[in-house]
């Protein structure tokens, strides 16, 4: 039996889809699952983290298998790492219909990070468009969330009229994210006891029953 495939897209630059993509690998892996990254996108950022990662612990702790890949090859790779992993979660480009497309299609859940502007929400209907149309699961996930904004809570509650499933678990804006990222970790990692920490390992259990809903 194949492992899932969780695929983090938005079609928006900024949105935090590779923070959002390591922060849930980890939280799987320490979930006890085994865990593939794929990157697909040119930027690489997921391996740069990944390279960093490896760096920080070594190679046998990072305690992930990282691919690349790019256009249709993306499911290739996707389909090898499903076969020995419970799960596979892929980070994907910014604006590309052709890089991104290929990652949709193959998935069991789409995860799409929004963070809480209404820019930001505009921009993510291409993306949902695209996952109602390739007949995928998707879940928005609000990133960079500010406790107590009453902004943050106008988007939840226009992100939930889209017809698509918006997750409880949001991620804050805390410095904690983009610090654990520079050393090749998580906030699960270098701040165990923190409210980041918290948060991730919500999104984590909640991600995985979305998706096992399926």
């Amino acid at each position: 039996m194949s492992g899932l495939i969780i695929t983090v897209a938005q079609q928006k630059g900024g949105s935090g889809k590779t923070t959002v993509a390591a922060h849930l690998a980890v939280a799987f892996v320490r979930a006890g699952k085994s865990v593939g990254l794929l990157d697909i996108d040119p930027q690489g950022s997921l391996g740069e983290w990944f390279e960093r990662r490896e760096q920080s612990l070594g190679e046998d702790e990072a305690g992930l298998s990282f691919r690349t890949a790019s256009g249709w090859g993306a499911r290739r790779e996707a389909r090898q790492l499903a076969r020995d992993h419970d799960i596979v979660v892929v980070d994907t480009p910014p604006k590309s219909d052709l890089e991104i497309r290929p990652a949709i299609e193959m998935a069991d859940l789409v995860l799409v990070p929004v963070q809480p502007t209404p820019v930001d929400l505009w921009a993510t209907a291409p993306t949902l468009a695209m996952t109602a149309k390739e007949g995928v699961g998707s879940l928005i996930v609000i990133n960079r969330a500010v406790s107590r904004a009453l902004l943050t809570g106008e988007i939840v509650a226009a992100a939930g009229e889209l017809g698509h499933a918006i997750a409880d678990s949001h991620l804050g804006n805390r410095v904690a994210y983009p610090q654990s990222m520079g050393e090749g970790r998580t906030v699960q990692e270098t701040a165990p006891g923190g409210l980041a920490a918290d948060e991730v390992a919500a999104l984590g259990r909640e991600v995985l029953k979305h998706a096992r809903k399926r």
